[in-house]
């Protein structure tokens, strides 16, 4: 590969990677019930509702979750491999992008979430400063997830092991459910049964 194609494809995995972030923050953040008077929720909110307003005239939300984010989070993640491989050279069979933007979405979403449950973690051991915005969001977007663990496993003495076992989770996964997800598009790519 050129220096050039090699400059294109991190350019490309950046800029279509935030994009799909923005979304899929926003779909996290409405799912989550964070609160809207928080400045960092309304951020996204205003970036993303041009596009997410109008879109949900035609796609209406399945319960709390935004199901036209979704969808543009999907589609991003399919323009971006379709982009990926065509500078490779290759050109995908549309089933096969799908399935392969499908995984890559459930790989960010599991990212999404492994970097918040461990900035989570460590700001539980150090403190931090209550007042900062970004504290009551971090603990809005990860209770939904630590929430079940606890009720499984209450915390021993002061320590709570859910954020352990919550990435525990994420990592098997990310083998167990986005690999697979994976393989099956490459296959259906290179059209091996």
């Amino acid at each position: 590969m050129s220096y050039f194609s090699d400059a294109g494809r991190l350019l490309i995995e950046v800029l279509f990677g935030l994009a799909c972030g923005l979304f899929l923050l926003r779909v996290l953040l409405q799912w989550a019930t964070a609160s809207f008077h928080n400045p960092i929720t309304q951020f996204f909110y205003r970036a993303t509702n041009p596009l997410l307003v109008p879109l949900r005239r035609l796609i209406p939300p399945i319960g709390r979750v935004d199901s036209g984010g979704v969808l543009v989070a999907w589609l991003i993640q399919v323009i971006k491999l379709a982009l990926l491989f065509a500078l490779s050279g290759l050109a995908l069979a549309p089933p096969a992008l799908l399935l392969l933007g499908l995984a890559e979405l459930i790989e960010l979403l599991l990212t999404v979430y492994l970097w918040l449950l461990i900035i989570y973690a460590i700001l539980s051991f150090v403190g931090s400063d209550r007042r900062h915005p970004a504290l009551p969001l971090l603990v809005q977007l990860t209770e939904p997830v630590l929430r079940p663990i606890r009720r499984l496993l209450p915390m021993v003495g002061s320590i709570d092991f859910s954020p352990m076992i919550a990435v525990l989770a994420i990592l098997l996964a990310r083998v167990l459910v986005v690999r697979p997800i994976q393989d099956l598009g490459m296959r259906m790519a290179l059209g091996v049964g």
